[in-house]
């Protein structure tokens, strides 16, 4: 904010849109305000700011257009800047409305809410960072721009409302911001948990297939072993011998470690 003799210089910042779903980039409103007039020059993105313009550019409201341009071009400001202002409003609502989705996808084992969670938290700190100075900037734009008005008083009350709604986005993007660090471990805990869980499953199939993997090895060496495929007494099982042997060797021991495994709780919603 540059203060000079006839006229005031204010740059404010704002996100392009409410409907946004991820805010990319910050739209610039460069205001040049004085006595008997108020030039505004931005990029045509911030959609309440165009839609005022078009009001009084035109008939399509009548009553607001006399509202508007009735009054100093102080109150006119003020105008303006209330409708950013409660554009503000609109996308803190949204991010509400977003953490309700993100909640729902964190306890949805079927989803994945990390992306979610990531963009949604830039996109508050985007909006934090924004609106941090605004405060700062709306307050001195007050007291400057008094000079331009025949009833400042008044003018002070306007400017506290929007203070008020300043106040109320920060407010509710603090408590997003609170509401998403929850999530975010929330998710963490819940994605380890599940690797966890994963882990133990294959740890215990590995487990259980070494009992196997013993008993074959000793199978396949050149040696002479109970119903191996030698002809004698060994062959208590007959031609099968050999495959029936193996098969017990092998099981006997898994179950057993299953068991033992179910005893102990590793596996028992499994």
């Amino acid at each position: 904010l540059d203060s000079y003799d006839d006229h005031v210089f204010i740059i404010l910042h704002f996100p392009p849109l409410a409907s946004r779903r991820v805010i990319l980039k910050v739209s610039q409103l460069a205001i040049f305000i004085g006595d008997d007039f108020l030039v505004t020059i931005h990029q045509g993105d911030l959609k309440p700011l165009v839609d005022m313009v078009n009001v009084c550019k035109e008939n399509l409201d009548v009553e607001r257009k006399k509202r508007l341009m009735g009054k100093s071009t102080a109150y006119l400001l003020h105008e303006i800047i209330d409708v950013v202002v409660d554009d503000l409003l609109h996308t803190s609502r949204r991010i509400d409305g977003e953490l309700v989705d993100i909640e729902d996808s964190v306890f949805d084992e079927n989803k994945s809410a990390a992306r979610k969670i990531s963009l949604l938290r830039r996109e508050i700190a985007t909006l934090k960072r924004l609106v941090n100075p605004l405060k700062r900037i709306v307050l001195e734009t007050a007291k400057s721009i008094q000079r331009f008005s025949k009833t400042a008083e008044e003018l002070t009350l306007y400017f506290d409302d929007v203070i008020d709604h300043i106040d109320k986005v920060l407010e509710t993007l603090e408590e997003s911001r609170e509401i998403m660090e929850i999530y975010k471990d929330t998710d963490f805990m819940l994605s380890s948990e599940k690797s966890n869980q994963i882990l133990a499953i294959l740890t215990i199939i590995f487990t259980l297939a070494i009992p196997a993997t013993v008993v074959g090895t000793f199978y396949g060496m050149n040696i002479n072993l109970p119903g191996g495929i030698e002809t004698g007494n060994l062959e208590i099982f007959g031609s099968y011998s050999t495959l029936i042997i193996i098969f017990l060797a092998s099981a006997i021991p898994a179950l057993v470690m299953l068991v033992y495994f179910r005893k102990l709780g590793w596996v028992g919603n499994w």
